[in-house]
């Protein structure tokens, strides 16, 4: 019965990716299946799996296919749940949470959802793992095997590593991975200024470039997260950076700098050549690629402020994307849609915020997905149904989700330190 609901809850969305590139957000439901979580009372470990309780609450709400009830329900785990007390409160799927320690030193998660409106058992499951502080990606699995039972649409991004650079202090950036919700975080790169990540390869996400400093210049590498093997791509005396790898991963963007002015670079990974696609006696950088790899959209003070330019590939012409706003510094793709930053006046007492806009390179929609603060290096995921972007206000950082489907955003901070920039 509650798949029922969900399909029929979600089958009159218009996707975010039309045919005809109109652009429709689609509004939260007021049908969605109402779950709680509940967490066994002969649970080991029970710190630990109540913060696995409340991240799947998290992941659930996130997902904009369910509505989140709080419980405290407490049910043993080889019991049947109270069905007429959830019933009356109108709780459509009930899940129970028991944990166990293997005997390697890991843990073992086990899980039943009930629905309640059917009386029965639907779904049961264990999920593992060997290290206790990966326990986010863990609640994250158990979330996204739960939306899949119940055929709502995927949110496999949230088993993907977010790549970030943390500044500690002058001169001084480590990389690190972390789950969407930065609660699990370890640093891979450290020692010296480390910016700019770039996954290489987004979909296995082994891989990554990253700028850093070889005798103070400017050095593009490339290195495997898990066997740390290193490879220098490019080195400029102004500035490097990896902004967009192409879909089947064999091409990068690069802006560098080697007579002065940043410029756009395509570097191809078999023969390791590049090709200087921009020659403006200016700022041209953070090149993307948009239209399946036929064009690329990048940033450039051709109107003597920052503004969004798209350029095919092939081609000499260069033409203006965005006729909104005076500073538009940063931009994302998918297929043919772009987010891009822009100033605007925040307030009657003349403030400025730095918001984020969607539009499509097919159609004149635009759309502000931001009201406040500043909002900067936008990401798609990588279906394209959400963005991932850098929130700062008051000096404080934190990681925002924004779901296009649903029309809402979330926020992770960041406890310590500041974030440079950040990939998906």
């Amino acid at each position: 019965m509650i798949k029922k609901l969900i399909v029929s809850v979600l089958i009159f969305s218009i996707s975010v990716f039309a045919a005809d590139a109109e652009l429709d957000i689609v509004k939260n439901s007021t049908n969605l299946p109402k779950v709680e979580i509940g967490v066994s009372p002969n649970t080991m470990k029970k710190s630990l799996t109540t913060k696995i309780k409340k991240m799947i609450e998290k992941d659930l709400e996130v997902s904009g296919h369910f509505d989140v009830l709080k419980s405290n329900e407490s049910v043993d785990y080889n019991s049947m749940p109270n069905i007429l007390t959830l019933s009356n409160r109108g709780t459509d799927l009930f899940l129970n949470i028991n944990t166990q320690v293997s005997g390697f030193g890991g843990i073992s998660i086990m899980v039943k959802l009930f629905d309640i409106n059917t009386r029965q058992l639907v779904f049961n499951r264990s999920f593992t793992t060997s290290l206790e502080d990966r326990y986010p990606f863990l609640a994250h699995r158990i979330s996204i095997a739960i939306n899949k039972h119940l055929k709502a649409p995927s949110i496999e991004w949230m088993d993907k590593f977010v790549l970030f650079s943390q500044y500690k202090e002058a001169r001084k950036a480590d990389i690190i991975i972390a789950d969407y919700t930065l609660t699990f975080q370890k640093a891979v790169i450290r020692g010296g200024l480390n910016i700019f990540p770039k996954w290489a390869d987004k979909n296995k996400q082994e891989e990554f470039y990253y700028t850093t400093y070889d005798k103070g210049i400017p050095t593009l590498v490339k290195t495997n997260l898990y066997t740390r093997k290193r490879e220098v791509i490019m080195k400029s005396e102004g500035m490097i950076v990896a902004s967009d790898i192409s879909e089947d991963g064999k091409k990068v963007l690069i802006t560098a700098s080697p007579e002065y002015q940043p410029d756009i670079y395509l570097y191809d990974t078999r023969n390791k050549s590049k090709i200087r696609l921009t020659t403006y006696k200016g700022i041209d950088v953070g090149a993307r690629f948009v239209e399946n790899d036929s064009k690329i959209v990048f940033v450039s003070d051709r109107l003597s402020y920052p503004n969004i330019f798209a350029k095919k590939l092939g081609s000499r012409g260069v033409e203006r994307l965005v006729y909104h706003g005076k500073n538009n510094s940063s931009a994302t793709t998918f297929k043919d849609y772009i987010v891009y930053t822009s100033r605007d006046k925040g307030n009657e007492f003349g403030d400025f915020a730095f918001n984020l806009y969607l539009m499509s390179t097919k159609s004149d929609y635009l759309k502000r997905l931001t009201a406040s603060g500043s909002n900067q290096f936008p990401k798609f995921s990588p279906d394209g149904e959400s963005i991932i972007f850098l929130k700062t206000v008051k000096d404080r950082s934190s990681i925002g989700i924004i779901r296009l489907n649903h029309d809402k955003s979330y926020l992770f901070p960041l406890e310590n330190g500041k974030i440079q920039s950040i990939d998906w």
